[in-house]
């Protein structure tokens, strides 16, 4: 079973402005070169139309690519409030169980470079959203709401 080694978490990401929380599999920071299944650290990022910042940067221990699916539990859980995840590959079983998530795999070819990656991911957002990206966006804007919904219901006052 996988576990993380290190986590590195911005103090003030709940104030941030951003729209998406994405993922990247890296060992750099600064390329997506990681197999989702073996992905030795994950980098996640707030994303908005103007903008983005790092949020969240976990490490985990040596894993194959294949054989033990257990290792895949402690990265779902890790990616759940995410709508996606870029990385070289991924295997047909973690496949299903991100999107079960509603996390969207991306592959990316090799050497893709996360800055250029946010930045396509923000002119889709400004230019119109692609299919996934935007159920990703109205699952966002549902949960918000919902959350605001609820809060009204046990009496919050603004």
């Amino acid at each position: 079973m996988s576990e993380v080694t290190r986590q590195l978490r911005v103090l003030d990401e709940s104030e941030s402005d951003e729209v998406l929380r994405v993922a990247f599999a890296t060992s750099d920071r600064e390329t997506v070169n990681q197999h989702f299944g073996s992905a030795r650290s994950f980098a996640i990022y707030g994303v908005g139309m103007d903008g983005s910042r790092l949020l969240n940067v976990t490490e985990f221990g040596d894993l194959a690519q294949d054989g033990n699916e257990d290792k895949l539990a402690v990265k779902l859980e890790m990616l759940q409030d995410c709508v996606a995840v870029y990385c070289r590959a991924c295997g047909a079983s973690a496949v299903r169980q991100l999107l079960t998530l509603g996390v969207q795999p991306v592959k990316v070819s090799e050497g893709a470079q996360i800055a250029p990656l946010i930045s396509a991911l923000q002119q889709e957002l400004r230019e119109g959203p692609s299919s996934w990206l935007a159920k990703a966006l109205q699952r966002n804007q549902a949960e918000t709401g919902d959350r605001f919904d609820a809060m009204e219901t046990e009496g919050w006052l603004e």
